[in-house]
C-alpha cells in the first residue's frame, strides 16, 4: 500500500525557499513517505494534533498521517531552529 502525499501551500513555500541541495534532500525524504510514513528515526510530536517529524540534516519535515485514507499531509518543513516556532 502506498500513501498519497499532500504538501500544504505553506510547506511548499518553505521548501522552495531552501537552498537547492537541502530542497533535493527534503523532496527525496518526502517521496520516501509514500512507502513508509513512519520510517526509522521518526518522532511523534507533543502537539494538539497527531504530528510527526523526520530529520533531514539540519532540516525537519513536519507531517500528519491518516491511515484510514492512506494520506500523508506535509504541514511544514524548514530549518530546525524555526520549524517548531511556526507550529505554535
Amino acid at each position: 500500500m502506498e500513501y498519497a502525499i499532500l504538501i500544504l501551500p505553506r510547506a511548499q513555500r518553505q521548501i522552495s525557499s531552501l537552498p537547492l541541495q537541502a530542497r533535493k534532500r527534503i523532496s527525496d525524504a518526502i517521496d520516501s513517505l509514500e512507502k513508509n510514513p513512519r520510517p526509522t528515526g521518526v518522532k511523534k510530536l507533543k502537539a494538539p494534533e497527531d504530528l510527526y517529524r523526520i530529520r533531514v540534516g539540519d532540516y525537519r519535515i513536519i507531517y500528519a498521517v491518516q491511515d484510514d485514507l492512506l494520506l500523508v499531509t506535509v504541514v511544514d518543513a524548514g530549518h530546525r531552529r524555526n520549524v517548531y516556532r511556526r507550529l505554535s
